[in-house]
């Protein structure tokens, strides 16, 4: 079973073959990916992406087979749209967001970016594309190397991709600190100086350097306590007001991403089973023929696929006496 979306006009409906629909069982006869709009609207369009590690065995370490971390991906989002990606751990989110970012060699499939091929981009074409494209990572403190000052590790990327000088760096690094809410004299400080939503705050100044058009953010509040977690995601919602930003947004939290994302994508076992609009609410029919097909006006209050139900479930709520 795939993920499809029955009607809903912002993203695609989109199937493989002989996969049933999780309403009306009727099976889809091709793999199929509607737009439902102008190609231009999308800053990203993924396409049937599949990402396979070979597993080795014997003394000649030969393949024996494959892990299918992603297993048929598609999506598109729209540009200073938020797509929240969800699921349990191991179900190949990460991996998805690595395999657009070109850190993992994608199997198959088509990733456009901004109208690039992303996964056939020349070196040239690549070192624009690490600029438009910024990570905010899991462990706010693995992802900064300790023995790099603060303003070392937020003006490498400037120096990098040559978008400051020697002269105005600290100028333009104190400035990014202070849109992420921290004093411009922490500049000299060290990672273990700071606690961590301090952290997650530095890797986001970091990811804000370059100027990109799409930051994915894996899991960068799961880390975090209940109140850091308020502040970083309106943090992230200020930043993407101010600067136009598009997100790809990965949690294991059903609830954070129901509030922060405008579209909501379940993945389990490498392909996404269920893709949801918040907000939305009506009739719309199954393209596969049942009537009266429900969109949901919450993922958390009217789920549709069992296993978005199961994650549901999972979530821990207090009892009150």
């Amino acid at each position: 079973m795939i993920g499809k979306n029955c009607g809903t006009a912002i993203l695609a409906v989109f199937s493989r073959a002989g996969s049933p629909c999780h309403d009306c069982g009727a099976k889809y006869s091709s793999y199929i990916f509607r737009d439902m709009g102008s190609a231009n609207d999308y800053l990203l369009t993924v396409e049937n992406l599949k990402t396979y590690f070979p597993v080795k065995k014997g003394l000649l370490r030969r393949t024996a087979g494959h892990i299918r971390a992603v297993d048929g991906v598609s999506f598109t989002i729209r540009r200073g749209q938020t797509l929240g990606l969800v699921g349990e751990s191991g179900c190949g989110k990460t991996t998805v967001a690595r395999t657009i970012a070109r850190l993992i060699p994608a199997t198959a499939g088509r990733v456009v970016f901004n109208g690039v091929d992303v996964l056939s981009a020349d070196k040239n074409a690549l070192r624009q594309l690490r600029k438009d494209i910024s990570l905010i990572f899991q462990d706010p403190f693995g992802s900064l190397n300790p023995r790099m000052t603060i303003g070392s590790i937020i003006g490498e990327p400037l120096k990098v991709h040559r978008l400051a000088t020697d002269g105005d760096l600290t100028e333009q690094v104190a400035a990014l600190l202070s849109k992420v809410g921290l004093a411009g004299d922490h500049i000299n400080r060290y990672p273990h100086e700071f606690s961590g939503g301090q952290r997650q705050r530095i890797g986001i100044a970091r990811a804000l350097a370059v100027q990109p058009k799409l930051i994915i953010c894996d899991e960068p509040v799961s880390s975090l306590d209940i109140s850091i977690q308020a502040q970083i995601l309106n943090l992230l919602k200020d930043l993407q007001e101010e600067f136009g930003l598009t997100y790809l947004f990965i949690a294991h939290d059903l609830a954070v991403v129901d509030f922060f994302c405008d579209v909501v994508a379940v993945m389990y076992m490498g392909r996404i089973v269920e893709l949801l609009t918040p907000g939305t609410a009506g009739g719309k029919p199954c393209p596969l023929g049942r009537a009266n097909q429900r969109r949901s006006a919450s993922v958390c209050r009217n789920p549709l696929h069992p296993y978005t139900r199961a994650l549901i479930s999972a979530i821990p709520r207090i009892r009150r006496y």
